[in-house]
């Protein structure tokens, strides 16, 4: 009775797709793999399906919109070459030249402009709508999935899970029946509950079957479906090529009709035009050049722009490495200034030093050297407060030069000088000695300091300063190296005299 009553069952067909291509058996009452798992699937894809539609319906959506901003922006472009241009006036206003070629871009750029707008006209009552029907059929192959072969994997899913239940079921009373030693209930007869996972596994088995069926209709639906979601993404985009290729390529023609307007311009068109317009207004390239020489500008030749003595001195330096040469001024303002050189032009000649002769102590002669005292002003008002006093010793080429130097700074030192010396001037015979040089001076020799004496009587042998005879301030130094003046000591302490009480 029990082997008739089993061979009564339905048979269930492999549905189980192995790796290798072909269907596994599956002869457990309750498979593993279920309907729904297969539902699951193809309602995923058509899920997929419909993002894709999404994603393509937005690329072209932003498409659109990206040229209808670049309609808008060529409005700027247009802008940004307004007519008519700024002092215009300077080019010929004929046909092939500036003026014909701004013309012809403001025309195509408007052309662009129009092609934008175009389309994205084209793209938005064109392209999308047949987008938008594909999503929607879509849409409705997911819900006429989910509503028919959906349902059916449910019941099957319904029905396994009876038939699981009954199946434990017939567990628990066996395994009673076997410690119990056969005394059950009549409902807990094992007999009893294995007829009903018979049953139970009959309708699941149905169920199964009907799912396959409608799942084997949904699969070979689906190939064909596919297709045609494929050909309508392809016609999409062929009218999308239509739309922006082919503005693409209007774009491209109106940019090269631009660029041969630009190129046909002869090089000399505009130039010509303009000389033959403004000509008396060019520089005349026969005129010799600027001499910096010949440049006048005001107060050029004041006299507090004029040295009192310019040239080349050495310094002793602090670290008492020896002497080094520099270019040193004094001038009318009574400031002895050190510069690197007395070039104006490879760079600005900013003083290296200053020291302001009157607060300053100056030492005697001795040989070719003297020193001077003072504080250095050169490094601004902050700079100046935390500057020291420090004795500089300078050394000049001779024995006349030092005197000449030292006469200068003297005088200065003591506020003599009223009016700065002037260039030098040949004497004749009789006349006073010239005032000292002011720049480059020359080392003065011991016969022409001679003849300086013969001619000036009265006079010490030397260089004489003219305010000497003003002033008895000034330190007076006898031409012969033998007899140094009587304010110098063997110390170079003593040297140093306080302001206002120089040896006369």
């Amino acid at each position: 009775m029990a082997h008739a009553q089993h061979g009564n069952l339905p048979s269930r067909t492999n549905t189980i797709k192995s790796s290798e291509g072909g269907y596994v058996s599956d002869e457990d009452a309750v498979p593993d793999a279920a309907p729904s798992d297969t539902t699951g699937v193809l309602l995923e894809r058509l899920q997929a399906w419909k993002h894709c539609c999404a994603y393509l319906e937005d690329y072209v959506k932003t498409t659109e919109k990206m040229l209808k901003e670049h309609s808008k922006d060529y409005g700027k472009v247009m802008k940004s070459i307004s007519a008519p241009l700024r002092e215009g006036h300077h080019f010929d206003q004929a046909t092939g030249g500036v003026a014909g070629l701004f013309e012809n871009m403001r025309t195509n750029t408007q052309a662009i402009a129009n092609s934008y707008i175009e389309a994205s006209k084209s793209l938005d009552g064109q392209v999308l709508p047949v987008l938008a029907r594909l999503h929607k059929e879509i849409k409705n192959k997911h819900s006429e999935l989910g509503s028919g072969a959906g349902k059916a994997a449910k019941a099957v899913d319904t029905a396994k899970n009876e038939t699981q239940k009954r199946i434990e079921l017939l567990g628990q009373h066996t395994a009673s029946f076997d410690s119990a030693g056969g005394k059950l209930d009549a409902p807990s007869d094992p007999y009893v509950v294995r007829r009903g996972v018979h049953h139970m596994l009959h309708k699941q088995i149905l169920e199964e079957n009907n799912s396959r069926r409608d799942l084997v209709s949904v699969q070979q639906n689906f190939e064909s479906f596919e297709a045609h979601v494929i050909q309508t993404i392809q016609q999409a985009f062929g009218q999308f090529l239509q739309y922006t290729g082919g503005r693409a390529d209007k774009e491209k023609l109106i940019y090269s009709d631009i660029t041969n307007n630009a190129q046909s311009i002869a090089q000399d068109f505009e130039w010509q035009k303009f000389l033959h317009r403004s000509g008396d207004l060019m520089v005349n390239p026969n005129a010799p050049p600027k001499d910096a020489a010949h440049v006048v500008y005001p107060n050029m030749d004041h006299a507090s722009t004029k040295p009192l003595i310019a040239g080349t001195l050495e310094r002793k330096s602090r670290a008492l490495t020896g002497y080094k040469a520099a270019f040193y001024v004094v001038t009318p303002t009574k400031y002895l200034h050190q510069f690197e050189s007395d070039d104006d032009f490879s760079h600005d000649p900013s003083p290296e030093l200053s020291l302001y002769l009157p607060d300053c102590t100056i030492g005697a002669v001795s040989d070719t050297k003297f020193n001077v005292k003072g504080k250095d002003v050169s490094k601004g008002k902050l700079g100046n407060k935390l500057q020291m006093a420090h004795e500089l010793s300078f050394k000049a080429s001779s024995l006349a030069e030092a005197q000449k130097w030292h006469g200068i700074i003297a005088s200065a030192a003591s506020g003599t000088i009223e009016q700065p010396l002037q260039s030098p001037v040949s004497p004749s015979a009789g006349d006073k000695l010239p005032e000292i040089e002011t720049q480059n001076l020359p080392t003065t020799g011991h016969a022409e300091k001679s003849a300086l004496a013969d001619q000036s009587t009265g006079q010490t042998s030397g260089v004489v300063d003219h305010s000497t005879a003003q002033t008895s301030g000034v330190i007076d130094q006898s031409a012969t190296p033998a007899a140094p003046a009587t304010a110098t000591t063997s110390s170079p302490g003593a040297e140093v005299l306080g302001k206002g009480s120089h040896s006369t």
